[in-house]
C-alpha cells in the first residue's frame, strides 16, 4: 500500500515552502494566485494529504464557551466580556454561543455538555469531576477540541489550560494578609463546598504560605458557606460567635462567590481594627467595596484576554498550526483603592 502524501511532497512537486502549502490547504490569504495555481496541481497530481480531526462543514469555525448557570459576580463578568467579544469573534470566522449548565449537578453538567459534539472546539469551566472528565474525553475523541477556562479539569483529554496561576494567587493572598498580622493572630479562610479546581488550588496555596512562613499564625477554615450573600454572612456572624475571636481576626481571605457578604460581616463587627479581606475578580460589586474600603485588595487577571485567547487556540487547533498551544497566561492583578482605574 502506497504511503499517504504529506505536505512536504506537495510542497517539494510545488516548489514552495511547506507553510505556502499550509496555506492554501487551509484556505488562508497570502499566496498568490501563480503559487496557488502550482500548489493545487501538485495537490490534484499526489492527493490531499490526511488532515487531523473532523473537515469543517462551514467557512466559519462553530465555538463554544461554557459556563455553570450559577448567578455569581464572576460568571456574569464572564459572560458579559464574552458578548464584547462579538466583533473579535466576527473578525475571525467564528460564530460563538454561550451555554449556561447547572454545575450543582455534575452529571447533568456532563450529560448536557456531551451534547456539543457538532461544535469545532469548546472553551469551558467546569466541576473537576470523574464525569465531566469523561464528557471532555468523549468530545475529544469525537474530534472536538476542548480548552479549560479559568478552571481547569486535570487529568482530562482537554488540550490546554488558560487562566492565572490559582496557587500563585492564594499564596499572594496569603503573604499580603500575613504581613497585616500580628503575633497570634487569626486568619480565616472562607469559600463554599467547592468543586472547581481554581478555588481549591486557591485555598491550598492560601494554606501553604501561611504554614511555612507565618507559623505563628492561626489559621481557621470555613468551607461550607452557602453560596448566597445573605447566607453566607448570616454563618460568617455565626462562626464569630464560635470558632473566630473578632478581637483576634486580622484577615479574611474569600476564594470563590459570596464574597459581597462575607465582606459585610467582617464590616458589621464594628471592630476599632479592620481586618484586610481579600476576595477574587473585579465586578463593579466588587469595584464598590474596594473603594468603600471593606475589601483590602481584590485579586484580578484580565477576564476579557482569557476569552480572546481560548478562542484564539481553538482555532489555531483546528487549522492544525504549529505552537497553537503556546499560551501566555495572564498574570495576577493586585487590585487597591489606589489603583482602580
Amino acid at each position: 500500500m502506497a504511503s499517504p502524501t504529506t505536505i512536504a511532497d506537495i510542497a517539494r512537486e510545488a516548489g514552495v515552502g511547506t507553510a505556502t502549502v499550509d496555506r492554501v490547504l487551509n484556505r488562508r490569504p497570502g499566496v498568490n494566485a501563480d503559487t496557488l495555481q502550482r500548489v493545487l496541481q501538485a495537490v490534484e497530481k499526489l492527493g490531499v494529504p490526511p488532515q487531523p480531526g473532523r473537515p469543517r462543514r462551514n467557512a466559519d469555525f462553530a465555538f463554544a464557551y461554557v459556563l455553570p448557570a450559577e448567578r455569581t459576580p464572576f460568571f456574569e463578568l464572564i459572560e458579559r466580556q464574552i458578548a464584547l467579544s462579538a466583533g473579535d469573534f466576527r473578525h475571525q470566522h467564528i460564530n460563538e454561543v454561550t451555554h449556561r449548565f447547572d454545575a450543582t449537578d455534575p452529571a447533568q453538567f456532563a450529560a448536557e455538555l456531551a451534547l456539543l459534539v457538532d461544535c469545532d472546539g469548546i472553551a469551558l469551566l467546569a466541576p473537576d469531576v470523574p464525569v465531566v472528565k469523561l464528557a471532555i474525553n468523549e468530545l475529544v475523541r469525537a474530534g472536538v477540541h476542548v480548552v479549560t477556562l479559568f478552571s481547569d479539569v486535570a487529568g482530562s483529554m482537554r488540550e490546554t489550560h488558560v487562566g492565572a496561576d490559582n496557587r500563585a494567587a492564594g499564596r499572594t493572598a496569603g503573604l499580603l494578609l500575613a504581613r497585616m498580622a500580628g503575633q497570634g493572630d487569626t486568619m480565616v479562610l472562607t469559600s463554599q463546598a467547592t468543586r472547581l479546581s481554581c478555588e481549591i488550588d486557591r485555598r491550598i496555596g492560601f494554606a501553604q504560605v501561611l504554614e511555612e512562613r507565618f507559623p505563628e499564625l492561626r489559621m481557621v477554615r470555613l468551607q461550607e458557606l452557602p453560596a448566597g450573600d445573605g447566607a453566607a454572612a448570616a454563618a460568617l456572624r455565626h462562626a464569630f460567635d464560635g470558632d473566630v475571636d473578632p478581637a483576634r481576626l486580622a484577615g479574611l481571605y474569600n476564594v470563590g462567590s459570596a464574597s459581597a457578604g462575607v465582606a459585610h460581616a467582617v464590616a458589621g463587627l464594628g471592630l476599632a481594627r479592620m481586618p484586610g479581606v481579600i476576595a477574587h475578580d473585579l465586578c463593579d460589586e466588587h469595584r464598590a467595596l474596594l473603594a468603600a474600603g471593606e475589601f483590602a485588595y481584590v485579586l484580578h487577571q484580565d477576564i476579557h484576554y482569557c476569552i480572546l485567547i481560548a478562542a484564539r487556540v481553538l482555532r489555531a487547533l483546528c487549522e492544525n498550526l504549529r505552537g497553537a498551544l503556546s499560551v501566555v497566561q495572564p498574570r495576577i492583578e493586585i487590585l487597591t483603592a489606589e489603583n482602580l482605574h
